[in-house]
């Protein structure tokens, strides 16, 4: 199942986002709606027995396509950052795949790991 929405910051669009849960997991839950989850969703999975125990990122630089360009509101000459985060339970299982999509400009990515002994 799959949710699509458009971020805002301050009335401006900032990201685009599809958020994919596989159907065993979001059947039946406020997954399947396309209303706001009260307490978001990672506290609804948590609340089903979901959580992060490894997330997985890749983070890619492109061109808008014609429609991000229009929803975003870029120039043709303005990139897009495209990022797909997959969040793996304790058992090694995706329980949820994002894929976010904004503006390059004013961007900045910053991750911490903590080495494994």
């Amino acid at each position: 199942m799959v949710r699509q929405r458009v971020i805002y910051l301050d009335d401006q669009p900032t990201e685009l986002t599809d958020t994919y849960y596989p159907v065993n997991v979001a059947r039946g839950t406020p997954l399947e709606g396309t209303a706001k989850i009260r307490g978001g969703a990672v506290t609804l999975l948590a609340e089903l027995g979901y959580t992060a125990h490894r997330v997985r990122e890749e983070v890619s630089a492109r061109m808008p396509t014609a429609a991000e360009r229009q929803v975003l509101v870029l120039t043709d000459a303005e990139p897009v950052l495209c990022m797909t985060r997959v969040t793996l339970d304790a058992d090694s299982r995706p329980f949820q795949v994002d894929t976010s999509v904004f503006p390059a400009s004013g961007q900045r990515l910053r991750y911490e790991f903590e080495p494994r002994i």
